[in-house]
């Protein structure tokens, strides 16, 4: 980083550079099994059209048309290309490239500059990334889960209007069990015991048995809990038990606006599972988030507030949501 550049960040406050530092971070614009049809998108509030080519590649591009500005989400495929549904104006999956105006005796004449832009994108846990300008760092690929064969199935998505921090911060409390899922867990005991959590960088990690003994969220038994942040927007549990094998939920809140997310979602089981099956699994968790989502909505304010404007009181029970808040500065200043 230059030394001009450095002033202006040391000008910019903490939010403005978040918001700068999330332009580099990947995030999920669609799920895989809706690409039958391009899928419309908006990430930080560019809006963009998501979809599949002939060839099986998704695709993720600026979803205005360079001729009127129609919305390419509601085009149509065609190869390897999306033709807008105004005038029929395709644009190439690869580049971008304007190919092929229909009203345009001689093609030979498209104007070399008429083209979207195209974005990166990989597909990964039932669902296509992409991110915004150049990555801070590669595509969230957790250690933990390599070698293993787990089966992936995306949740329903849910619009929040909070941002990204505070969406997973909801994910990775323990403290509200007792007062808001009482429902899915049971009786769970509201006194946190000492948090086992640990920090490298971005990631942050959290270790803790379940202990819900009621409820239909426990219906396959006692197992050891594996919390995993990647900064600044991934979380997973990796439920471990000894006898039936491994799951996974994850939470991945793609933001729409700083303040408003989606929430991308999705469980997973290790193949050869014992406990419940897939689509069961997605039932539970599903149940969980619709508790959470109605208290959510009312935090204030709607991002944490990474200024420090906002007066707030901690206990020990936020030992993995502070830690995540410190990987999130680091986030911000490695941006």
């Amino acid at each position: 980083m230059s030394v001009a550049s450095e002033e202006v960040s040391v000008r910019l406050s903490w939010k403005a550079r978040a918001e700068r530092a999330l332009q580099r971070s990947w995030f999920p614009v669609a799920r895989s099994m809706d690409l039958a049809h391009p899928q419309s998108a908006t990430l930080l509030s560019r809006r963009l059209v998501v979809y599949r080519t002939a060839s099986g590649r998704a695709v993720v591009q600026d979803a205005r048309c360079a001729h009127r500005g129609a919305d390419l989400a509601l085009g149509k495929v065609q190869g390897e290309a999306i033709a807008c549904a105004y005038h029929g104006w395709q644009y190439e999956a690869s580049k971008g490239r304007c190919v092929h105006i229909p009203s345009l005796a001689d093609q030979s004449k498209i104007h070399p500059k008429a083209g979207v832009q195209t974005y990166r994108s990989i597909e990964r846990y039932g669902h296509v990334w992409t991110v915004l300008e150049d990555p801070l760092s590669e595509m969230y690929e957790l250690e933990e889960w390599r070698g293993v064969d787990f089966e992936w199935l995306a949740g329903e998505v849910f619009d929040s209007p909070t941002g990204v921090a505070v969406a997973i911060e909801n994910f990775a409390d323990v403290a509200h069990f007792a007062f808001i899922h009482t429902g899915m867990m049971g009786q769970t005991r509201p006194v946190i015991e000492p948090l086992n959590v640990r920090r490298e960088g971005l990631d942050v990690w959290m270790d803790r048995s379940l202990e819900a003994c009621s409820g239909e969220w426990a219906k396959d038994g006692k197992c050891m809990m594996h919390y995993h942040i990647v900064t600044p927007g991934f979380i997973a549990i990796t439920y471990d038990y000894e006898r039936l094998g491994r799951r996974i939920v994850a939470g991945f809140p793609s933001p729409v606006a700083y303040e408003q997310v989606r929430i991308f979602w999705g469980v997973a089981n290790e193949r050869g599972y014992c406990g419940a099956g897939l689509a069961e699994c997605l039932r539970i968790e599903d149940l969980l988030y619709r508790e959470d989502l109605p208290v959510a909505a009312t935090i204030r304010p709607r991002e944490v507030d990474w200024d420090d404007q906002a007066l707030e009181y901690s206990v020990p029970a936020d030992l993995y949501t502070l830690t995540y808040r410190r990987a999130f500065k680091e986030f911000i200043q490695r941006a």
